[in-house]
C-alpha cells in the first residue's frame, strides 16, 4: 500500500466517520446543506465523511478537509445491488478524488449485479483499472466481509448488514459480527449500520473494528424525530 493511502487509513483509525446524505425525496437534499453538515460533523470531531453522489462530494470537498468514502446510489431496473453497482459510477468516483469508495459486495449469486458479473470478475476489473485507489467492501454478512478481504478489498464494512433479504430482521448494530471480521479477516473493518447512541459507538469500537460510520442518528432530523415520537407514543 502507498504512503498516502496508509496516511489516510491511519487519519480515520479509532475515529467517528459521519454519513452525510439525503435522497431526493428526504426533506434535506441539497449539496450544499451536506456540504454543511460535513462541516459540522468535522468541527464536531469527526475524522472522516461518507457522502453519496458526485454533487454532494463535490460542494463537501470545498468545505471539509477530512477523507471522503464516497458512493453513488444507482437504481439499475429490478436489480437490488445500488451502492456505487458498475464502474460507470466507480469512474465518477475516481474523477471527482474521494479518499476511498464503497461498493456493495454482497453475495452476487444471490443479489445478482446489474452488469450480471460476479463480485469477483466486477471488483478484479475495479482493482485492474484503478491499482492505487482505496476501496471499501459493504456487506451484510461475515462470509461476504472474509471473501470482500480475500479478493482484495482494503476496507470491510458492516453497511448491508439487515439490508439483505437473508439478513433482514437482524438487531442492529451487530457487535459479534463485528468482532468476528475484526478478528479474522485481516483487514480494516468499519462498524456501520444501526448506531444511535455514543455507548453504542464505544462498543463498537471496542470490538476491534478499525473505524465507525454513523449517519441517521447525526444527519437524519426526520429519522431522530421519529424515533423521539414513536418513545411518546405519539
Amino acid at each position: 500500500m502507498n504512503q498516502a493511502n496508509q496516511k489516510i487509513l491511519e487519519q480515520i483509525k479509532g475515529g467517528l466517520i459521519v454519513s452525510c446524505q439525503a435522497l431526493e425525496e428526504e426533506p434535506l437534499h441539497s449539496s450544499y446543506i451536506m456540504s454543511r453538515m460535513a462541516y459540522a460533523a468535522m468541527l464536531g470531531g469527526a475524522v472522516g465523511i461518507r457522502a453519496n453522489t458526485v454533487a454532494d462530494i463535490t460542494e463537501i470537498k470545498k468545505t471539509v478537509d477530512l477523507p471522503v468514502i464516497g458512493i453513488i446510489k444507482q437504481n439499475y431496473d429490478d436489480c437490488d445491488v445500488y451502492i456505487t453497482p458498475t464502474m460507470k459510477e466507480i469512474d465518477a468516483l475516481v474523477e471527482c478524488g474521494v479518499s476511498i469508495i464503497a461498493t456493495d459486495a454482497t453475495d452476487s449469486a444471490k443479489r445478482p449485479r446489474p452488469d450480471k458479473k460476479s463480485l469477483d470478475e466486477f471488483f478484479g476489473e475495479v482493482r485492474k483499472k484503478y491499482p492505487d485507489q482505496l476501496f471499501m467492501a459493504d456487506c451484510s454478512c461475515y462470509e461476504e466481509g472474509i471473501h470482500a478481504a480475500q479478493i482484495g478489498f482494503d476496507l470491510i464494512g458492516t453497511t448491508m448488514r439487515g439490508y439483505t433479504e437473508y439478513t433482514r430482521g437482524t438487531a442492529l448494530p451487530d457487535f459479534g459480527v463485528m468482532e468476528r471480521l475484526a478478528r479474522d479477516c485481516g483487514k480494516p473493518v468499519v462498524a456501520e449500520g444501526g448506531i444511535w447512541t455514543p455507548d453504542q459507538l464505544r462498543k463498537a469500537l471496542d470490538s476491534g473494528v478499525w473505524t465507525a460510520v454513523i449517519g441517521g442518528a447525526i444527519t437524519r432530523p426526520l429519522e431522530i424525530t421519529k424515533r423521539f415520537v414513536a418513545a411518546i407514543g405519539r
